[in-house]
């Protein structure tokens, strides 16, 4: 149906346009990909989020992004598979379910339910809410192909994560083992060292007494963990610190615990910290762990696995928690008068990513990877042959990848893929089936969730999809997760494929608060995406984060960007509803021939479709996002449109009108779905290439456009009503005979009574002037004196007023140090334009008199 004959409602509404479009595009099939196709191949897996997810402004960060990309290719003649999926989510997913079963009175451990009842219990929890995130994402307006969403509990996909833990396990490279791990007593179970956050923690180094065994005195030690102490089996200190070398070889006598250690000279103390004198407590640390197999030292487990004092620890604390035994470790001391000095402390504490309490070195068996292909998984990066964009990520990746540990995959869990190691006495046994035979008992633990989820781009295709699908093209992901899945599944892809997994990674910024704080809903920052697309739509969403998203960089967000993105589709909308009235009201008025306004504004649409393609194709969404809106917006709309309304020409309109809803399709689908007038979906519309055009009079309508801009600041400044009549003369040094035959034009964009081009006028009394890079523009007979200065008073008071708010807030040391360095340069800015605003109405008074 053409522009002219579709019945274009006065008001957008997004919510009568978005759920509409997305059932027909499901009906439809077009998010469907052919693997059969002969169209070239593009690919890009979703991000798997959590089965336990919602929608997250971090989503739809990501997800805008891919479908940008998905969409455009399609335009571009690609057969395109955006693969979509959740993952299980192990500790996560566990976690939520047991809450909600002891609310729900059922159980108050998960052993009371038994792990085959409490699993039955997760897949009931996940049927019920473990598809509201998909939901989400549709919502957002995803191209996703949803007849390939996957799960990574999903039969298929679970046999290809065991099918390669068989195999790393057939080739030596998964091994069993007593390690020091890091524990989370709360998930009651082993985490990865990537699973480990360091956050700055403010407490106390207690400096504590130990007394030497003959007697003669005591040594000072420092520690920050008072209740391990009662595991210590040493004291160590820099075997050069000659403050302690008469005491080496000595014994001290362990307070508390009466029992006698040796002081140990070690290279790895730091003599620098507390007092150069340290505890040494094997079982409960990664460093004295190190130490204690160099001098054959016991492991004494003073805490066990769900936070709580062993035995070993004594009766007066064993079943405390860790944190209440720590206060009343520190109280017997004081009491004995063994605790010196209580110093304050800020120093990195680990805690868990999922549960979020500190973690605890833990002794303990468990199954370890070592890493394969780590060798061509970095040179694939150095190399380019996979490109991470930007750039500077490459050296964050190869130091990861220069300095790899062994990486712990079981957990102690229920939910997940159990490992498929079977045990009878002394046999082991490894394989995807059980064992034949009696007596074989399966090993409990259940491997990390990040262990299914390095296979993703290649476990969730079928032979036919990875044939045509596979490697995939690009990734787009957080560079919070470079070690958990990016690096591993370059690993992944290698070994088990023989090829890399995509060609290029993208790497998003991490959204902000206006403060520069990441957002959280434990501060309460972060808005609910769906009560965002309820207000703006989500292509005012989709678009409005697109233009503070820069390449690779955090994003302060602010809720008015997303007001910039629905203002902008208001006014792409009300643009195309102008064009068809004109097609119904123009008539005789309207031009086949083109003037300086449609070469003008030709020329225009060739740059944007240059510029846009060209940011797209470098990844810089933002950039391509600022081109859009500045092409639309001021190119067409602010200057196009306006002067159609004097001498409209329809194909022109028409043609560009048409590019720019397909140069926009990828940012905000629905709109430009709702105006497309071509044949079939827009989505497979041609992306638009620039075409051959006359060459504008670039230099005479930038003068004319500059000759607009001074005549409506003349007329915002010293005019007062806005339906006021005017008049305006313009003095050309240049354009003379263009500028008259453009005086309709002016009229029209000025609201002016009469618009005169007269090089000689001379003016007398009081006539605000603009001067321009062609001429000087007057605004003639407008002006009351009285008036303007009480107007221009008015509003140097509010100025000042700003001004002095915003110097007030710049010389608050609490904001310049708690606030984000964009943050601050912001006010900076905003300080500048004030100051400049000042500067220009006193001018303007004095010019007044």
């Amino acid at each position: 149906m053409s522009t002219a004959a579709r019945e274009i409602p006065k008001a957008y509404d997004p919510k009568q346009v978005e759920d509409k479009w997305y059932a027909r595009w499901l009906e439809a099939g077009v998010f469907t990909a052919n693997p059969n196709s002969t169209k070239p191949a593009y690919s890009i897996v979703i991000p798997p989020p959590n089965v336990t997810g919602v929608l997250t402004m971090g989503h739809v960060l990501n997800n805008t992004l891919q479908d940008i990309l998905a969409r455009r290719k399609r335009m571009q003649g690609y057969e395109v598979l955006w693969l979509p999926g959740t993952d299980h989510a192990g500790i996560a997913t566990q976690t939520v379910v047991e809450k909600t079963l002891r609310k729900q009175g059922v159980m108050r451990h998960r052993d009371e339910l038994g792990r085959e009842k409490f699993l039955e219990k997760v897949w009931e929890w996940k049927e019920k809410h473990g598809g509201i995130i998909i939901q989400q994402l549709k919502k957002l307006g995803c191209s996703c192909d949803w007849s390939r969403e996957r799960f990574t509990m999903d039969e298929g996909y679970s046999r290809a994560v065991l099918t390669a833990f068989v195999a790393l396990y057939r080739k030596g490279l998964i091994y069993r083992g007593k390690r020091m791990v890091n524990w989370d007593p709360v998930g009651r179970t082993a985490l990865s060292d990537e699973e480990v956050i360091m956050t700055p923690t403010k407490g106390h180094l207690w400096h504590i007494r130990y007394p030497l065994a003959d007697g003669s005195g005591h040594v000072v030690v420092a520690t920050t963990r008072p209740e391990t102490m009662l595991g210590d089996e040493a004291v160590a200190v820099h075997p050069d610190d000659e403050r302690y070398r008469q005491w080496v070889g000595k014994k001290v006598r362990l307070p508390l615990r009466n029992k006698e250690i040796p002081i140990i000279a070690d290279a790895a103390v730091d003599p620098k910290f507390g007092t150069g004198c340290v505890k040494v407590t094997p079982a409960h640390d990664p460093a004295d762990y190190e130490m204690a197999l160099r001098y054959n030292l016991p492991f004494t487990v003073v805490i066990g696995f769900d936070g709580a004092m062993t035995a070993e620890a004594g009766e007066d604390y064993a079943g405390l928690d860790r944190f209440e035994c720590r206060e009343a470790v520190v109280e017997d001391l004081q009491e004995q008068g063994l605790l010196e000095k209580v110093e304050d402390y800020e120093h990195n504490v680990g805690y868990s990513e999922r549960t979020h309490v500190p973690i605890e070195p833990m002794l303990s068996e468990q199954w370890f990877l070592r890493y394969p292909q780590v060798e061509r998984s970095l040179a694939a990066v150095e190399t380019g042959e996979i490109r991470f964009y930007p750039e500077r990520w490459v050296k964050t990746y190869a130091h990861w990848m220069r300095n790899l540990r062994d990486w712990c995959i079981s957990r102690q869990l229920w939910w997940g893929h159990r490992i498929p190691v079977w045990y009878r006495g002394d046999e082991v046994y490894c394989g995807l089936e059980p064992p034949a035979g009696d007596g074989w008992v399966q090993d409990p633990d259940v491997l990390d969730t990040w262990f299914s989820s390095w296979l993703w781009p290649f476990a969730t295709m079928d032979e036919a999809t990875r044939n045509k699908f596979y490697p995939t093209t690009d990734l787009v992901t957080g560079p919070d997760i470079i070690f958990f899945w990016v690096a591993r599944m370059i690993m992944a892809g290698y070994e088990f494929t023989g090829q890399k997994p995509f060609h290029n990674v993208y790497f998003t910024g991490i959204i902000r608060d206006a403060q520069g704080r990441k957002m959280s809903k434990s501060l309460g920052n972060s808005p609910d995406p769906l009560d965002l697309i309820a207000k703006y739509g989500a292509d005012g969403l989709r678009f409005g984060l697109m233009l503070i998203a820069p390449q690779g960089q955090d994003i302060l967000f602010d809720e008015k960007r997303c007001e910039v993105g629905r203002n902008f589709m208001n006014k792409l909308w009300n643009a195309a509803r102008f064009i068809r009235l004109q097609h119904q009201q123009a008539g005789s008025r309207a031009r086949t021939s083109l003037n300086a306004h449609d070469r003008r504004v030709l020329a225009e649409m060739n740059d944007a479709i240059e510029k846009v393609s060209a940011a797209l194709d470098q990844y810089k969404f933002n950039e391509a996002a600022r081109e859009l809106y500045d092409f639309v917006w001021s190119d067409f709309c602010d200057w196009y449109i306006e002067a159609s309304k004097v001498s409209p020409n329809l194909e022109v309109l028409d043609e560009v009108l048409r590019v720019i809803l397909r140069l926009l399709h990828p940012f905000a689908p629905f709109i430009t779905e709702e105006l497309w007038d071509g044949e079939g979906s827009i989505q497979f519309a041609p992306w638009p290439e620039p075409r051959a055009v006359e060459a504008p009079e670039r230099a005479a309508t930038d003068a004319l456009y500059e000759l607009v801009s001074a005549g409506r600041q003349l007329r915002n400044d010293h005019v007062s009503d806005p339906k006021r009549k005017v008049q305006f003369v313009i003095k050309p040094d240049r354009h003379a005979d263009f500028f008259r035959s453009e005086i309709p034009f002016l009229t029209a964009l000025w609201n002016a009574e009469k618009v005169t081009v007269d090089d000689r006028y001379q003016p007398s009394g009081v006539t605000p002037s603009a001067v321009t890079s062609a001429g000087t523009v007057l605004l003639v007979g407008a002006v009351d004196p009285a008036a303007e200065r009480n107007k221009l008073n008015a509003q140097l008071v509010e100025v000042r007023q700003q001004i002095e708010a915003t110097e007030a807030k710049l010389a608050n040391p609490n904001f310049l140090q708690k606030a984000a360095p964009i943050a601050v340069q912001r006010e900076r800015d905003k300080l500048a334009r004030l100051q400049e605003q000042q500067q220009r109405l006193a001018e303007l008074l004095r010019a007044l008199g």
